[in-house]
Protein backbone atom coordinates (compact mmCIF):
# COMPACT_ATOMS: atom_id res chain seq x y z
CA UNK A 1 0.00 0.00 0.00
CA UNK A 2 1.00 3.48 -0.76
CA UNK A 3 -0.61 6.89 -1.01
CA UNK A 4 -1.06 8.20 -4.27
CA UNK A 5 0.25 11.52 -3.40
CA UNK A 6 1.97 12.82 -0.69
CA UNK A 7 1.89 16.91 0.31
CA UNK A 8 4.67 19.11 1.10
CA UNK A 9 5.15 22.13 1.66
CA UNK A 10 6.17 25.29 3.96
CA UNK A 11 3.45 27.04 6.39
CA UNK A 12 0.58 28.67 4.58
CA UNK A 13 1.40 26.73 1.25
CA UNK A 14 -1.91 24.88 1.44
CA UNK A 15 -1.83 22.02 2.33
CA UNK A 16 -4.79 21.42 4.99
CA UNK A 17 -6.79 23.17 2.14
CA UNK A 18 -5.65 21.16 -0.84
CA UNK A 19 -4.57 17.71 0.50
CA UNK A 20 -8.31 17.26 1.52
CA UNK A 21 -9.40 18.70 -1.85
CA UNK A 22 -7.40 17.04 -3.94
CA UNK A 23 -8.46 13.75 -2.08
CA UNK A 24 -12.15 14.01 -2.63
CA UNK A 25 -11.39 15.11 -6.46
CA UNK A 26 -9.44 11.71 -6.93
CA UNK A 27 -12.22 10.07 -4.53
CA UNK A 28 -9.89 8.81 -2.44
CA UNK A 29 -9.15 9.38 1.67
CA UNK A 30 -7.10 11.98 2.96
CA UNK A 31 -4.89 11.58 6.42
CA UNK A 32 -2.66 14.31 7.58
CA UNK A 33 0.43 13.41 9.58
CA UNK A 34 -0.01 16.08 12.01
CA UNK A 35 -3.43 14.88 13.13
CA UNK A 36 -2.19 11.41 13.44
CA UNK A 37 1.02 13.39 15.34
CA UNK A 38 -1.19 15.30 18.05
CA UNK A 39 -3.30 11.68 18.36
CA UNK A 40 -0.51 9.91 19.08
CA UNK A 41 1.09 12.15 21.65
CA UNK A 42 -2.31 13.11 23.49
CA UNK A 43 -1.78 17.21 23.17
CA UNK A 44 -1.22 19.49 20.47
CA UNK A 45 1.67 20.22 18.29
CA UNK A 46 2.90 23.46 20.19
CA UNK A 47 2.44 21.57 23.69
CA UNK A 48 5.36 18.88 22.43
CA UNK A 49 8.07 21.85 20.83
CA UNK A 50 7.26 23.69 24.18
CA UNK A 51 7.37 20.96 26.88
CA UNK A 52 9.88 18.21 24.95
CA UNK A 53 11.38 20.45 22.12
CA UNK A 54 12.07 20.20 18.78
CA UNK A 55 13.68 16.93 18.36
CA UNK A 56 11.06 15.31 20.07
CA UNK A 57 8.74 16.15 18.11
CA UNK A 58 10.65 15.31 14.92
CA UNK A 59 11.29 11.51 16.11
CA UNK A 60 7.62 11.85 16.47
CA UNK A 61 6.41 13.21 13.05
CA UNK A 62 9.24 10.56 11.69
CA UNK A 63 7.54 7.84 13.38
CA UNK A 64 3.86 9.34 12.26
CA UNK A 65 5.17 9.64 8.62
CA UNK A 66 6.63 5.72 8.17
CA UNK A 67 3.58 4.70 9.70
CA UNK A 68 1.52 6.60 7.27
CA UNK A 69 3.16 5.80 4.06
CA UNK A 70 3.41 2.12 4.84
CA UNK A 71 -0.51 2.44 5.93
CA UNK A 72 -2.80 4.67 3.63
CA UNK A 73 -3.33 4.48 0.16
CA UNK A 74 -4.82 7.85 -0.30
CA UNK A 75 -4.04 11.55 -0.27
CA UNK A 76 -1.17 12.13 2.65
CA UNK A 77 -0.08 15.68 3.94
CA UNK A 78 2.78 16.13 5.95
CA UNK A 79 3.67 18.88 8.22
CA UNK A 80 6.00 21.69 6.39
CA UNK A 81 9.27 20.50 8.66
CA UNK A 82 8.44 16.66 8.02
CA UNK A 83 11.31 16.53 4.92
CA UNK A 84 14.22 17.86 6.61
CA UNK A 85 15.10 14.82 9.10
CA UNK A 86 16.55 12.13 6.32
CA UNK A 87 14.91 9.24 7.40
CA UNK A 88 11.40 10.91 6.01
CA UNK A 89 13.31 12.41 3.02
CA UNK A 90 14.73 8.38 2.47
CA UNK A 91 10.97 6.90 2.50
CA UNK A 92 9.62 9.42 0.16
CA UNK A 93 11.74 7.98 -2.58
CA UNK A 94 9.34 6.26 -5.03
CA UNK A 95 6.44 7.94 -3.57
CA UNK A 96 4.85 10.86 -5.71
CA UNK A 97 5.36 14.00 -3.93
CA UNK A 98 4.02 17.47 -4.02
CA UNK A 99 5.61 20.29 -3.17
CA UNK A 100 2.99 23.26 -3.18
CA UNK A 101 5.44 25.91 -3.12
CA UNK A 102 4.24 29.59 -1.77
CA UNK A 103 6.68 33.01 -1.91
CA UNK A 104 7.56 34.61 1.25
CA UNK A 105 4.45 37.38 0.82
CA UNK A 106 1.55 34.88 0.35
CA UNK A 107 3.31 32.12 3.11
CA UNK A 108 3.50 35.06 5.45
CA UNK A 109 -0.27 36.08 4.90
CA UNK A 110 -1.67 32.97 4.45
CA UNK A 111 0.50 31.05 8.20
CA UNK A 112 -0.83 34.44 9.72
CA UNK A 113 2.45 33.79 11.97
CA UNK A 114 0.21 32.84 14.66
CA UNK A 115 1.46 30.82 18.04
CA UNK A 116 -0.06 28.15 16.81
CA UNK A 117 3.35 27.91 14.26
CA UNK A 118 6.02 27.08 16.91
CA UNK A 119 8.40 27.54 14.72
CA UNK A 120 6.95 31.02 13.61
CA UNK A 121 6.76 32.17 16.84
CA UNK A 122 9.28 34.89 18.10
CA UNK A 123 10.76 38.37 17.42
CA UNK A 124 10.48 38.78 14.24
CA UNK A 125 8.54 35.99 11.98
CA UNK A 126 9.10 37.16 8.70
CA UNK A 127 12.73 36.94 9.20
CA UNK A 128 12.52 33.67 10.53
CA UNK A 129 9.90 33.01 7.54
CA UNK A 130 12.18 33.76 5.39
CA UNK A 131 15.13 31.60 6.77
CA UNK A 132 12.81 28.65 7.10
CA UNK A 133 11.85 28.97 3.64
CA UNK A 134 15.50 29.58 2.19
CA UNK A 135 16.52 26.32 4.24
CA UNK A 136 13.56 24.67 3.30
CA UNK A 137 13.18 24.73 -0.15
CA UNK A 138 16.02 23.00 -1.65
CA UNK A 139 14.85 19.96 0.44
CA UNK A 140 11.78 20.64 -0.66
CA UNK A 141 12.90 20.46 -4.08
CA UNK A 142 14.76 17.69 -3.49
CA UNK A 143 11.88 15.19 -2.70
CA UNK A 144 9.60 16.61 -4.81
CA UNK A 145 8.28 14.55 -7.73
CA UNK A 146 5.38 17.60 -9.27
CA UNK A 147 6.06 21.39 -7.85
CA UNK A 148 3.12 23.71 -7.72
CA UNK A 149 3.89 27.39 -7.52
CA UNK A 150 0.42 28.38 -5.22
CA UNK A 151 0.87 31.97 -4.82
CA UNK A 152 -1.63 33.29 -7.26
CA UNK A 153 -3.66 30.74 -7.28
CA UNK A 154 -6.94 29.38 -5.77
CA UNK A 155 -7.03 26.03 -3.85
CA UNK A 156 -9.69 24.65 -6.93
CA UNK A 157 -6.99 25.91 -8.85
CA UNK A 158 -3.75 24.20 -7.09
CA UNK A 159 -6.31 20.75 -7.19
CA UNK A 160 -6.89 21.19 -11.09
CA UNK A 161 -3.08 21.67 -11.78
CA UNK A 162 -2.33 18.86 -9.17
CA UNK A 163 -4.88 16.33 -10.90
CA UNK A 164 -3.11 17.02 -14.39
CA UNK A 165 0.07 16.75 -13.15
CA UNK A 166 -1.22 13.57 -11.36
CA UNK A 167 -2.10 12.43 -14.94
CA UNK A 168 0.97 13.28 -16.98
CA UNK A 169 3.05 10.94 -14.55
CA UNK A 170 0.50 7.74 -14.77
CA UNK A 171 0.78 8.62 -18.51
CA UNK A 172 4.31 9.11 -18.53
CA UNK A 173 4.72 5.56 -16.45
CA UNK A 174 2.45 3.71 -19.13
CA UNK A 175 4.40 4.76 -22.09
CA UNK A 176 7.52 3.22 -20.29
CA UNK A 177 5.91 0.07 -19.25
Amino acid sequence: MSPRAVIIGPPGSGKSTVGPALAAKLGLAFRDSDEDIVARAGKPITDIFAEEGEPAFRALEEEAVAEALAEHDGVLSLGGGAPITSGTRERLAGHTVIFLNVGMAAGVQRAGLSAARPLLAGVNPRATYKALLDARLPVYRGVATIEIDTDHRTPDEVVKAAVTQLGRLTENSKERA
